[in-house]
């Protein structure tokens, strides 16, 4: 949709939700709660392990390797999200500088660019958690693949915003924030 300002310049314009973006918006919700929790839980595991070591005298093994592995559902799944709501690190100070028809294009080739990155995150992630599923991480219970779990989330996820905002390009509407 285009709606036209006072001054005749085109600007993009919220449309209609569809489906595929409240799947998506939804989606991106549901990774935010996880990275916040997950932030929490990681506060809690260090207080925990600071604790044990200063007043205890006894600090537990498991802590540092729990707060690493969720320190990468949180900065991935985190990193998905800010894919969707455009807060990743971007040449947009460039793209100001090219006139509007082009700078869709290169919007859309960028888009494109990021799903395939996503793609390979998935792909490779998989592969690598396959080759080290039988191991054990130390000092947890936990499968080794357990830390490429959130890797191939975080790929299925941008690929997945990274089509929405394709759609949200081709249409001239623009991809509403998930915290709003």
């Amino acid at each position: 949709m285009i709606e036209s300002q006072d001054h005749g310049a085109p600007t993009a314009t919220r449309a209609a939700q569809s489906p595929y973006t409240t799947v998506c918006k939804l989606l991106a919700g549901a990774g935010l709660v996880v990275a916040v929790t997950g932030l929490v839980v990681i506060i809690g595991i260090v207080a925990w392990q600071v604790f044990g070591r200063y007043v205890l005298n006894d600090s537990p093994t498991w802590t540092e390797n729990l707060a690493l592995v969720i320190v990468l559902y949180v900065t991935l799944i985190g990193a998905a999200v800010g894919v969707r709501d455009a807060g990743h690190i971007g040449m947009d100070s460039l793209l100001t500088l090219v006139p509007e028809s082009p700078r869709r294009y290169i919007s859309m080739v960028i888009q494109v660019l990021v799903a395939a990155f996503g793609v390979g995150m998935v792909w490779n992630g998989a592969i690598l958690g396959v080759s080290v599923a039988p191991y054990k991480l130390a000092n947890l219970d936990l499968s080794e693949a357990s830390r490429y779990v959130p890797l191939v989330i975080s790929g299925a996820l941008i690929v997945l915003f990274s089509i929405e905002h394709l759609i949200a390009l081709i249409n001239r509407t623009e991809v509403e924030p998930t915290w709003r």
